[in-house]
């Protein structure tokens, strides 16, 4: 019999904007929970996403805030989730060891691959990178926070 070995992480992070929740923030999140004890989110500050598509149609920090605390009440306990205000495109992970893994999705793979990098140059073990795959609609489009904010305009 072939037994698969999971192993529960003690901390992972992950990064983003999270505007306009959608299904593709949630499998983030919940793969995080599934991966992991405590789960840190870098949620990117208004100063850092003045360049983004549609910039005028993006939900305040506060807001993306609750939605981000609402999904995670209803699907886990909050106490293992903490949400912090993400001023650098790389956060904690860069400076602090005990994190042991990241989420991404398939277009910030690389930015892992960067800050492993900074991690190792630090002293500190890689983390295990996780990707999650983009999700597409009934159409095959991307779902995307940016699709979304242009459906707005």
């Amino acid at each position: 019999m072939n037994e698969e070995v999971i192993q529960i992480l003690n901390k992972v992070g992950m990064g983003g904007t999270f505007d306009h929740l959608h299904e593709g923030h949630k499998l983030l999140i919940s793969t995080a929970l599934s991966v992991s004890k405590k789960i840190v989110i870098g949620l990117t500050s208004e100063s850092l996403l003045k360049k983004k598509k549609f910039f005028s149609k993006m939900q305040s920090y506060d807001d993306r805030e609750d939605a981000i605390i609402s999904y995670v009440s209803e699907t886990s306990d909050l106490s293992r989730v903490e949400i912090m205000k993400l001023e650098d495109p790389y956060g904690p992970p860069i400076h602090e060891k005990d994190y042991e893994g990241i989420i991404v999705s398939e277009e910030t793979y690389q930015n892992a691959l960067t800050i492993n990098k900074m991690r190792e140059s630090n002293g500190f073990k890689p983390m295990i990178i996780i990707v999650i795959p983009i999700l597409k609609d009934s159409n095959s489009n991307k779902i995307s926070s940016t699709a979304i904010r242009a459906k707005m305009e």
